[in-house]
C-alpha cells in the first residue's frame, strides 16, 4: 500500500493487448492517469498531459482511455453530466457510486448485499453477467446542511484499507469472545485445551490488527472519520457473534465443536471470497490473510471434532458389549 499521494503503478509493458504495438506516448499517458485519484474526463486528462508534453494530441489521449478501458485498466462512468469520466480499475475494488445532483460530488461504496442479489437476480435469469454499475442520484449531506466538504484521503486504498482492518477487528474480537465462552462451556480437558488455544490465538491478532489499525490511521488524521466504504452487514458486528450466543445458551463439547466449525466456515468463505474480488491492495491482503488464519482454524476444529466422535462411539461399543456380556450371564 503506497503511504502518501502517489500511488503504485503496474509495469505498463506488460498492459499491451493482443498484437499491441509498445508506444511510449501511451505510457506516458497511463502513468498520468495513474498518478491521479477520483473520476477524470477526458478532458481532465488531456489538460494533464499538456501540462507534461503539449505534443501529445488530444485524439492520442482519447484512443488511450478506450485501451485503458479494454485493458481492465480504467473504467468508464456516467454521473450524469453529458460526459463520460474514468476511474482506476489498478489496485482499486469493484465499488458503486452515491452522486451529488447538486454539486456533482461522488462518493464510493461496495455492498455484498447488493452484489450478492446481482448475482442472484444474474443467476436466474441465465445471464452470465460482466460488469455491474449501480449509481445513486440524489443531495450530498454538504449540500443540505451547508457545511464544508471533507478534504479527500490520501489515497482511496487507504480507506479501503482502513474497512477491512475493521472487518477483521470485529471478527476477531467476537471470535475471542465465542472461543472464550467455548472453553468454560466444554467439560473434556482436550476440547477445552482447544478451544483455550484458539482464545489465545485470536487475542494475539487482535492485538496484531489494533497495532496495524493504529500505524494507518497515523498517516492520515482525518481517516478514521471518512465515509464508509466496505458495507457487509453480516460482518458488521463480528462473524462469530451468533455462535457466541448459542454457546451460552448451553451447548454440550460436540455442539460446541459444530458451532466453531459452522462460525469459521463461514468466515473463511466470506473472506476468501471477497479478498479474491478485490484489486491488488492492503485491503485484498488483509482479507486474504484473514481467509487463512480461518482455513487453519477450521481445520483444527474439524480434526477434534472427528477425534470426539470416534471417542464417543467406542464408549457405545464398550458399553454395548459390557451389556451384551452381562446379558449372556
Amino acid at each position: 500500500m503506497s503511504s502518501g499521494t502517489e500511488p503504485v503503478v503496474p509495469d505498463v509493458s506488460r498492459l499491451h493487448p493482443a498484437g499491441g504495438r509498445r508506444s511510449t506516448k501511451r505510457e506516458r499517458i497511463l502513468g498520468v492517469f495513474l498518478k491521479h485519484e477520483g473520476h477524470l474526463s477526458a478532458d481532465d486528462l488531456v489538460a494533464l498531459i499538456h501540462r507534461e508534453d503539449a505534443r501529445i494530441s488530444r485524439a492520442t489521449v482519447y484512443r488511450t482511455l478506450q485501451w485503458m478501458v479494454d485493458a481492465g485498466v480504467a473504467r468508464k462512468v456516467d454521473f450524469g453530466e453529458g460526459r463520460f469520466r474514468f476511474e482506476h480499475s489498478y489496485r482499486h475494488p469493484r465499488h458503486f457510486h452515491l452522486i451529488c445532483k447538486s454539486c456533482n460530488r461522488s462518493s464510493e461504496f461496495l455492498s455484498s448485499d447488493i452484489e450478492g442479489l446481482i448475482e442472484e437476480i444474474a443467476a436466474a435469469r441465465g445471464f452470465a453477467a460482466r460488469q455491474s454499475v449501480l449509481q445513486i442520484y440524489g443531495t450530498c449531506e454538504q449540500c443540505r446542511s451547508g457545511a464544508s466538504p471533507r478534504p479527500e484521503p490520501a489515497t482511496s486504498e487507504m480507506v479501503f484499507a482502513r474497512d477491512a482492518i475493521r472487518i477483521a477487528i470485529a471478527t476477531e474480537r467476537s471470535g475471542l469472545e465465542f472461543y472464550t465462552r467455548a472453553a468454560r462451556a466444554t467439560k473434556h480437558v482436550r476440547g477445552r485445551r482447544v478451544f483455550q488455544k484458539l482464545a489465545d490465538e485470536e487475542r494475539d491478532h487482535l492485538s496484531t490488527l489494533e497495532a496495524r489499525y493504529k500505524r494507518l490511521l497515523e498517516q492520515d488524521p482525518e481517516l478514521e472519520s471518512r465515509p464508509t466504504f466496505l458495507f457487509f452487514k453480516g460482518a458488521a458486528n463480528g462473524l462469530f457473534a451468533a455462535g457466541a450466543d448459542e454457546i451460552s445458551q448451553g451447548v454440550d463439547d460436540r455442539q460446541a465443536l459444530k458451532i466453531g466449525i459452522r462460525c469459521e466456515r463461514t468466515s473463511h468463505q466470506f473472506f476468501k471470497r471477497y479478498g479474491g474480488r478485490f484489486e491488488d491492495s492492503e485491503g485484498k491482503q488483509i482479507f486474504l490473510e484473514f481467509a487463512d488464519e480461518e482455513r487453519r482454524h477450521l481445520d483444527m476444529l474439524l480434526r477434534e471434532y472427528i477425534i470426539l466422535t470416534k471417542r464417543g462411539t467406542r464408549k457405545k461399543r464398550v458399553a454395548s458389549s459390557r451389556q451384551g456380556t452381562g446379558e449372556r450371564r
